[in-house]
């Protein structure tokens, strides 16, 4: 069917008042209808993601109540009497889709637990091993900019669905005609019928008590004196995060006004990641208002971190997702041993993309740290073989570099708000030592060696993105590079052809992880570079890792590397 064709095909079967004026009001722009017309919106690993808007390639009822039809196919096919939780953020017509995917499960006789309003990411992790479910979607973008919205699909252990079950998922869905095959009915009914479940505060209390329950030093943030910042970006982090610091004793907490309330338009903050300064401007500046000690920043579904420390000179530094990542893994290990309830077997998880100074923390703690590929199910997923195992206790903690974090095995993906009780506490307990956590960075440095890590995104937008990013890959892979900003390819990891070749010798080695359009670089001086397609945006996104003695002399490095690296994805 061609993109002109399929276009039709909507104009003709489209009910919705809103989305058939958005289809009349295109017909005569050829390449917006091509755009949203090209294909379908894929539901990927990590489920559905794109722009709200009318078309088989933006998100809208129709290519969520598809994917909902065929997730709930393979959840019957699968299951025995199956359930699911449904949660939502704040964004644009989240409440809507989480609703219509409740009522086309309802309708597929699958018993349905649908939140009251809208929830964190790791509460629907969490909720569905709890209310013993066998699946779940949580309803967001995460930190997308206001136009997108998204759907993520879990399976029974809180994880996201693995890639096998999302194949299976993948294939019920193209089995499902969008306009002739799902089912749904109506809330009312479904409710009063018993199919549809409102929950709402009484479970959101018991996570909180599980987040509770991992502090390392309870009872530390009273009378610390530690003042902070809290932003939840207009996002689901509000009441949650601000529970979870009264119950630790964090009381000079003040809250960023203008983006206190639920605003899936985000108005101060058209970007809602922590990741970018852009969208902690507002933190920072009340910040200096209050002279604050911390500012700390959670995503749209509160499932990312971002924090600011005051330094000791009065100066805010922003913390990257690595940084703070290794600050929790020398903590908990540092602390864990000193408590005297390090496990004898213990385990820590980092992505591939994440800095080595983590392994290297591991190394000195004799905590195991296990890589897996970029992805919080990847997490989720080893948490759960090792909790078959019987070894759930021996997990720790587990990051990656994009700024999420997990702090135990109460939920299967990474949790905001667990998150920032960790980190609220590791200032409270360092600043007894009258530290800031920018300085006890600094010596994390001096004790292991200094690493600086850059992320860098090159942009791809539309479907000429999408063919030139397969495009660049596939290059690579033909045409290897031999160096990169003069250092020595030494070896490449090609982690969707799952082998390691040592170029000197040629010898390969296997990678044991899942297949992943991933390609790492070593270098001959130590460094690293990883380049891979982003599974949740248009973007090409490259990782680049450096060591030295010297902080000077490694900054000096990365900006080689960087111009290196642009220059071979760009041209």
């Amino acid at each position: 069917m061609t993109y002109l064709e399929n276009y039709q095909l909507w104009r003709d079967h489209v009910k919705d008042p809103e989305l058939a004026a958005e289809l009349k009001n295109i017909e005569e722009n050829d390449a917006e209808i091509r755009e949203r017309f090209y294909g379908e919106l894929r539901f990927g690993t990590a489920g559905l993601r794109g722009v709200i808007s009318a078309g088989s390639n933006r998100m809208n009822i129709y290519t969520v109540g598809r994917a909902t039809q065929g997730f709930a196919d393979y959840l019957i096919q699968t299951y025995s009497d199956p359930a699911v939780v449904i949660g939502h953020d704040s964004r644009i017509k989240s409440d809507l889709f989480a609703e219509y995917a409740a009522r086309i499960f309802a309708e597929n006789g699958i018993k349905t637990y649908l939140f009251d309003s809208l929830v964190p990411t790791p509460v629907v992790s969490f909720a569905i091993r709890h209310l013993k479910c066998h699946g779940g979607v949580m309803v967001t973008a995460s930190h997308n900019p206001s136009k997108y919205n998204g759907y993520k699909a879990y399976g029974p252990d809180g994880s996201q669905l693995s890639v096998e079950d999302s194949e299976k998922v993948i294939q019920a869905i193209d089995r499902v005609d969008i306009f002739k095959d799902v089912k749904s009915v109506s809330l009312e009914e479904a409710i009063q019928s018993g199919r549809v479940t409102l929950v709402g505060k009484e479970l959101l209390d018991i996570y909180l008590g599980e987040v509770e329950k991992k502090a390392i030093h309870p009872g530390i943030c009273k009378n610390s004196g530690l003042k902070l910042v809290y932003t939840p970006l207009n996002g689901t982090g509000n009441k949650p995060v601000r529970e979870i610091l009264k119950r630790i004793g964090m009381t000079d907490v003040h809250v960023v006004a203008s983006q206190e309330q639920p605003d899936g338009n985000f108005p101060t903050c058209p970007y809602p990641n922590p990741e970018f300064k852009e969208a902690l401007e507002e933190g920072l500046k009340a910040c200096k208002k209050t002279g604050a000690d911390l500012l700390i920043a959670t995503d749209p579904d509160a499932d990312r971190t971002g924090i600011a420390v005051r330094d000791a000179d009065g100066s805010y530094k922003l913390m990257t997702g690595n940084e703070v990542g290794c600050l929790m893994f020398e903590y908990v290990f540092s602390q864990r041993k000193a408590n005297g309830t390090m496990p004898a077997r213990p385990v820590a998880i980092k992505s591939i993309v994440s800095s080595c100074l983590a392994d290297a923390i591991g190394a000195a703690y004799g905590v195991e740290v296990k890589q897996v590929l970029t992805g919080f199910k990847y997490v989720g997923e080893t948490v759960t073989k090792l909790a078959k195992e019987g070894r759930e206790e021996d997990f720790l903690i587990a990051f990656e570099e994009s700024y999420g974090y997990l702090l135990g095995s109460h939920v299967r993906d990474k949790d905001a708000v667990v998150a920032t009780m960790l980190i609220c506490e590791m200032a409270a307990f360092y600043k007894k030592q009258n530290k800031t956590l920018v300085q006890v960075m600094k010596d994390i440095y001096d004790r292991y060696g200094h690493y600086m890590n850059k992320v860098l995104n090159f942009d791809f937008e539309g479907v000429e993105g999408m063919e030139q990013m397969k495009a660049l890959m596939v290059g690579l892979r033909r045409n290897p590079p031999a160096e990169i900003a003069g250092r020595g390819v030494v070896s490449i990891k090609d982690y969707e052809a799952s082998e390691e070749i040592i170029l000197s010798t040629g010898e390969k080695k296997p990678i044991e992880l899942p297949k992943s359009d991933v390609l790492s670089y070593q270098l001959a001086d130590g460094s690293q570079v990883i380049i891979r397609p982003s599974g949740t945006e248009p973007k090409m996104k490259s990782y680049l890792t450096v060591k030295s003695d010297c902080e000077v002399s490694c900054g000096s490095a990365c900006q080689e590397i960087e111009r290196a690296v642009s220059k071979l994805i760009k041209g």
